[in-house]
């Protein structure tokens, strides 16, 4: 059973309830980390969700457990976002079981190491661009388009600090993510009126992925942060709510840090 629902999903600065009942929302990299906290998120406050990832087994695992937890409707999707076609059959499953998307959120990413810069064979390049960017295009692309022919919808692209703060070891992922800025801006103008495009530039989160890292290293790089910590990955809920909901109504084209306070 999955423990990371959040306990409620309300806007404590307006009281608001945010309810999302009738709305199906779709999830790239929607098993773990990040995303695994947002379709949790989503189906607490009344969505049916689509959860996507590489592996398709635990996508259906995770489903099974969100529809047991919430009574939701919950679909789980095998698909690498690196690949148009498959992102196009992705689609068209989803349109065929839901009718409808009504929030995408482009999650789905890697950010693997590499030795030195010129170490970066095209392969790599291609991949990382690939599932960063070309990805994030054509899903957006695709079903938004569907959305502005419909009733419209809200679409999230999971960008990161490394676009504005690029460190040495990601220049390929910092890069990917700065054009996935800029291409937030681009769609939320080419599907508008009725499509709202925004971007969550999230800071460093404590994913599965952080159990790999050197903690005494990263405390200290965390001591510069406002809040002086990394994030928990519940800590994204809020905002990707907001924007799946109508209280962003008035908000598109906006790179919204999630972040801590990085300096």
């Amino acid at each position: 059973m999955p423990t990371d629902l959040p306990a409620e999903n309300t806007d404590s600065t307006r009281g608001v309830a945010i309810d999302l009942t009738g709305k199906v929302a779709l999830v790239t990299g929607g098993s773990r980390g990040l995303g695994r906290a947002m379709v949790a998120g989503f189906a607490a406050a009344g969505a049916d969700v689509v959860i996507a990832s590489r592996d398709g087994d635990a996508c259906a695992k995770y489903a099974s457990e969100i529809t047991e937890l919430t009574g939701r409707r919950a679909f789980g999707i095998g698909v690498h976002v690196g690949k148009w076609d498959e992102l196009d059959r992705l689609a068209d499953q989803v349109y065929d079981e839901f009718g409808q998307v009504d929030v995408l959120v482009n999650n789905a990413g890697m950010s693997p190491l590499y030795d030195t810069i010129e170490s970066v064979s095209e392969e790599f390049f291609d991949k990382v661009i690939g599932v960063n960017l070309k990805g994030p295009f054509r899903l957006t692309a695709n079903i938004g388009s569907r959305m502005a022919q419909t009733d419209g919808g809200s679409i999230i692209n999971i960008s990161s600090a490394s676009a504005v703060h690029p460190r040495a070891g990601l220049v390929p992922y910092a890069a990917a993510k700065a054009a996935l800025n800029a291409m937030t801006i681009g769609m939320a103008h080419t599907l508008g009126p009725t499509v709202r495009c925004n971007a969550i530039m999230a800071g460093t989160f404590l994913t599965d992925v952080s159990k790999s890292w050197d903690m005494e290293a990263f405390g200290k790089r965390a001591a510069g942060f406002a809040l002086g910590r990394g994030g928990q990955p519940d800590e994204i809920v809020g905002t990707a709510l907001y924007l799946a909901s109508d209280l962003s109504s008035f908000t598109t084209g906006a790179i919204i840090p999630v972040d801590g306070g990085h300096p």
